[in-house]
């Protein structure tokens, strides 16, 4: 049961387009713009149940008439499902459905670019409804696929950056045998650095931040024999997210960045010639990142992040004690 509009200036606006003398179609048109403004920019939850009421109000008055209208109406009410801040099984499923009662009539009637966004968000939809095993997740990857054809890094670049991060992403949360665990997490690593050739630093460094990050993680968890290199690799990569992440503009992200890069210290010896002589450099190195994360994420009330990080450190402090044995 979803709750019914509060907001007086929601009911006001509605009021307004009633008894307002415009065509059908124009007050489909204002119910959808103050859905999106809702949407984009949402102060409180409710406001995002107000903008999934406004979009059922917009598909009640489409209709059989005004079938393009009516599938961007269920376009931005399955977008608003899923935003809504933990949205459960039930939710999720909503949003699916609507996605894909839109999606054939967006092939038929909307620009390319639409349609495109659409498989994106549906193929967010089922990534998240993957956990609730609900969704397969090679379902997820072919609805990026599709937004892809669209979504070029010449024409796209931020949307194609998204798409490579959300696939290499799904890739990374298969599972099978040996053979197959390996074979997914060489192709998002593969995914990350074909990505990486078209994205680069000046021109879009928030995304080029994101896919070093998460190459970084992608490398440094690798079920490899050489895992020295493979922690080498995520390190410089992490190094080129730090380019861009800093406690300044970005605190959230640069804490998320050098925890992860402070994970790949814990495990790498300070000489990489000669692992035998230890890492006790390495491991102060990665307390000092993880001191600095902890402070951050405790600071911006990230609790999760902050326990986590809050173990790691115990870990680590552990490990030099024994090192100064």
């Amino acid at each position: 049961m979803t709750p019914s509009i509060t907001d007086s200036t929601v009911k006001a606006a509605l009021a307004a387009i009633a008894s307002e003398s415009a065509t059908t179609e124009e007050k489909i048109q204002m119910l959808i713009e103050l859905a999106q403004g809702l949407q984009k920019k949402p102060k409180t939850p409710d406001d995002l149940w107000n903008a999934f009421e406004l979009y059922q109000q917009a598909i009640k008055m489409c209709g059989a008439d005004y079938s393009l209208w009516k599938a961007r109406s269920q376009a931005g009410m399955a977008g608003v499902l899923k935003s809504i801040p933990d949205a459960g099984a039930e939710l999720l499923l909503q949003a699916k459905a609507a996605y894909e009662e839109a999606l054939p009539i967006l092939q038929q009637l909307a620009v390319t670019e639409e349609t495109a966004e659409a498989q994106m968000n549906l193929g967010l939809v089922l990534q998240s409804l993957v956990a609730f095993n609900l969704a397969r997740i090679t379902d997820s990857i072919a609805a990026y696929q599709e937004a892809l054809r669209v979504f070029t890094c010449e024409k796209y670049p931020q949307e194609y950056a998204i798409l490579s991060n959300n696939i290499a992403i799904a890739y990374l949360s298969m599972s099978g045998g040996t053979e197959q665990q390996n074979l997914y997490e060489g192709l998002a690593v593969q995914t990350f650095e074909s990505a990486l050739k078209h994205i680069n630093l000046i021109e879009h460094p928030r995304e080029y931040a994101m896919l070093q990050n998460n190459l970084g993680n992608a490398l440094q968890y690798l079920q490899s024999s050489h895992p020295v290199e493979n922690n080498l690799r995520a390190i410089a990569a992490y190094n080129e997210a730090l380019k861009v992440r800093n406690y300044q503009d970005t605190p959230l992200e640069y804490a998320n960045t050098i925890a992860n890069k402070a994970n790949a210290l814990f495990n790498l010896p300070d000489d990489p010639e000669k692992p035998e002589l230890g890492n006790s450099k390495n491991l102060l190195q990665a307390r000092d990142y993880y001191q600095q994360a902890w402070e951050i994420f405790s600071q911006y009330q990230q609790a999760e992040q902050a326990e986590a990080v809050a173990q790691a450190l115990q870990e680590v402090a552990a490990e030099i004690a024994i090192c100064n044995s």
